[in-house]
């Protein structure tokens, strides 16, 4: 490889993690997204020496961050901290709702309030939800093949066709089980990793299902092609770390089990995208 390419290729991959200044701050310290804001508006934010006013200003882990005259240092994946929340229905997992509903940061103990959520459930879901400080874990986690598990109740009976979907996977078109305003309207589903029928009867069934995507509202969607409403929708489980007995609106932190299989898992990824980045290079070379 020529040292232009090889340049051209380090500054690109410094383009792609680079983030906006607020969002590196609030990622890596207690300071929310608009107190960050705020903070950079006031002059108390220095990028490498020279203080910023631009709220449009990204920044990558090779930039100096300062705030108030600290450094902001971005934190490493084996430093983060992850917590469990049990969300009730009627609460969005978001920051703020322009509507003005309840959202899971009106619950949470306010140290929490710069944590991120591991995907998401909707405003009539409940369960757990992961939260953590580290927006690389959690992204990490959002795009990984983890299981999730969860607890259906079903208006109507489970038909065979609606196993031999959940076991084959398939792909459907329309929007029924969407959101009013999601654009998308069509969703590929991946066979389950598994299916247990609880109940199944004519009027309501139960079911509980595990499955490896987190599509926005998949599960919705997957049941409402087959004309079935999902009644009640609880997520159990994410990638092995379980609610247990945890109340609604009540959360825990991880135990170190769950950290330790978290860091292995997290620790395989790393080591799978460095041998993804290995073979691109040696292929390139080649070419």
């Amino acid at each position: 490889m020529s040292k232009t390419k090889e340049n051209g290729k380090r500054s690109t991959a410094r383009k792609e993690e680079s983030v906006r200044l607020n969002k590196f701050i609030s990622h890596n310290s207690r300071y929310s997204r608009r107190e960050a804001d705020r903070l950079i508006e006031e002059g108390d934010v220095e990028v490498n020496g020279k203080v910023v006013n631009d709220l449009a200003t990204k920044v990558n882990e090779n930039d100096i961050v300062k705030v108030k005259g600290r450094q902001i240092k971005p934190k490493s994946m084996h430093e983060m901290t992850m917590i469990v929340y049990h969300k009730p229905k009627g609460e969005l997992v978001t920051k703020s709702d322009p509507r003005g509903r309840r959202t899971i940061y009106d619950s949470l103990p306010k140290k929490f309030a710069h944590f991120v959520p591991v995907g998401r459930l909707d405003y009539a879901s409940e369960g757990l939800i992961l939260l953590t400080d580290s927006a690389r874990v959690a992204d990490i986690l959002m795009h990984s093949k983890l299981e999730r598990v969860y607890n259906l109740k079903i208006r109507g009976s489970i038909t065979p066709s609606m196993e031999r979907a959940m076991r084959e996977g398939m792909k459907i078109k329309g929007k029924k089980g969407a959101h009013e305003q999601s654009k998308i309207d069509e969703m590929e589903f991946a066979p389950f990793f598994a299916y247990q029928i609880l109940k199944n009867e004519s009027n309501y069934s139960k079911v509980r299902v595990a499955i490896g995507e987190g599509k926005n509202r998949e599960l919705r969607r997957f049941f409402a092609h087959f004309d079935r409403e999902i009644v009640d929708l609880h997520r159990v489980s994410f990638g092995g770390i379980s609610l247990n007995n945890l109340p609604k609106g009540k959360t825990r932190f991880l135990s170190q089990k769950e950290y330790d299989d978290l860091h292995a898992f997290i620790k395989s990824r790393q080591n799978e995208d460095r041998k993804s980045v290995q073979n691109s290079s040696e292929k390139e070379e080649r070419e």
